[in-house]
């Protein structure tokens, strides 16, 4: 299987700074698909890719991909695939994925069929089955229908690329590694000036951003992959990716901000971050976020305050605080805040320069910017120096005109007009657009 067809699955708005995460990685002809891209390689791009993407949810094998008219072709397609050759006896295995089609009327039979497909190869080349494991299989597979297009791929990530290994205990509701990655990604944080997060919980972000900025991956301390149980396991090829990888502390000349008013979660915070070698490079406080100053004139705020969904109480007058506490003390920031609460954004009183949707867990959101400007936005476009820039392929806005030459210009306009009418009916108009009997 030298070249392989790699899928690597992500979270809905992130497929296109996982691609270009891929591509920075080196790799070429990536293509988007849904909620996933895809590219071409060999078993090394697979282990590369499990070490070093942090947008990702999982990287998967293509086996077979076909189409099917009723029930037991996926049952037959499955047979042919010489399942003895990819695990042995000892593995235990399971067959997960999406299924979305009319012609099963249970979205649990397909997976059956796969697993008992399985089950059946094993008997005939070795006269008994490997066991099931839905929990905690060693080799996992995932089966993709959607109507009567049927793919079938092994899952080489195992449990999903989130659980990176360095989280020994988080908060209440904490915050997806890989939403972490990629809100990051989005914002365009240049990974080199000051960040901050005011709702920063077990750590996760500002982790995520450290890791990002001293370019180390994100996988570090993982310490098993599923491609590791499969019999296609090069671990030559493994230990070459792994010793590449880069796992020394570094300077970064600039420090990542978190805070959290939850005490107990900034020792988890701190106790997550003392695993890594970015340890020098993060400072995690507790405080109120309307205690925080800001550390440098100019920086970014990314943060995912409560949404309300899980505390069941009215945090409006809170959103509210802290729209006002942006405009106070964040005055040169950009601030990008996710959340699902519409009532909330409403409450910040400020209006987002964008507008990203996205999920964290199950829950449907919206991460938006907002740039805080030293005196008002009004005042920013209104300044006679002000020079906005270009827009491809279009002519820089002019600024606008003080109100008492808009009138100006307007009145003119209007006596020419009415110069004309009166032209038009007859009477006399004099310069200034006057009759000349008036």
């Amino acid at each position: 299987m030298k070249n392989l067809t790699i899928t690597v699955k992500t979270l809905f708005g992130l497929e296109q700074v996982l691609k270009q995460e891929i591509e920075e990685l080196g790799y070429k002809n990536v293509k988007e698909l849904n909620r996933a891209v895809q590219l071409e390689g060999d078993w090394k791009t697979v282990y590369d890719l499990n070490l070093n993407l942090r947008c990702a949810i999982s990287v998967l094998v293509e086996l077979d991909s076909f189409r099917i008219t009723e029930e037991k072709d996926i049952y037959k397609r499955a047979k042919r695939i010489d399942w003895t050759s990819l695990f042995t006896m000892d593995n235990t295995f399971a067959v997960k994925g999406a299924v979305n089609s009319t012609l099963f009327n249970h979205s649990q039979f397909p997976f059956l069929l796969v697993k008992d497909a399985i089950a059946d190869v094993f008997r005939e080349k070795e006269g008994e089955r490997p066991d099931v494991d839905l929990r905690d299989p060693d080799v996992m597979i995932d089966l993709y229908v959607r109507e009567k297009q049927v793919t079938l791929s092994l899952n080489t990530s195992g449990v999903p690329l989130f659980q990176r290994g360095y989280r020994t205990g988080t908060g209440e509701a904490p915050l997806n590694e890989v939403v972490a990655a990629g809100l990051l990604k989005l914002s365009g944080w240049d990974r080199k000036s000051t960040l901050i997060d005011p709702f920063c919980g077990s750590g996760t972000l500002v982790i995520e951003a450290a890791l990002m900025a001293a370019n180390i991956p994100a996988n570090i301390k993982r310490e098993y992959y599923a491609f590791q149980g499969l019999k296609t396991f090069d671990e030559k090829a493994w230990k070459e990716i792994y010793a590449k990888a880069n796992k020394n502390a570094v300077d970064l000349g600039f420090t990542i901000y978190g805070s959290d008013l939850d005490g107990e979660v900034i020792v988890k915070a701190r106790r997550n971050a003392g695993v890594l070698p970015i340890v020098a490079n993060v400072d995690f406080s507790v405080a109120n976020f309307k205690d925080v100053k800001r550390p440098t004139p100019k920086g970014m705020l990314i943060t995912n305050p409560p949404y309300g969904e899980r505390m069941g109480e009215n945090i409006d007058r809170m959103y509210e605080e802290l729209g006002d506490w942006f405009k106070q003390e964040l005055k040169g920031y950009e601030c990008w805040v996710i959340s699902s609460s519409e009532d909330g954004f409403k409450n910040l009183g400020l209006r987002p320069d964008r507008r990203l949707k996205l999920y964290n867990g199950s829950l449907p959101c919206s991460f938006r910017k907002y740039s805080i400007y030293d005196g008002s936005k009004r005042a920013k476009f209104n300044n006679e120096e002000y020079k906005p820039k270009p827009r491809k392929g279009k002519p820089a806005p002019a600024p606008k005109k003080r109100k008492e030459e808009t009138d100006n210009k307007e009145q003119v306009v209007t006596n020419n007009l009415m110069d004309k009418i009166r032209k038009i009916r007859g009477e006399g108009a004099s310069k200034y657009g006057k009759r000349e009997d008036d």
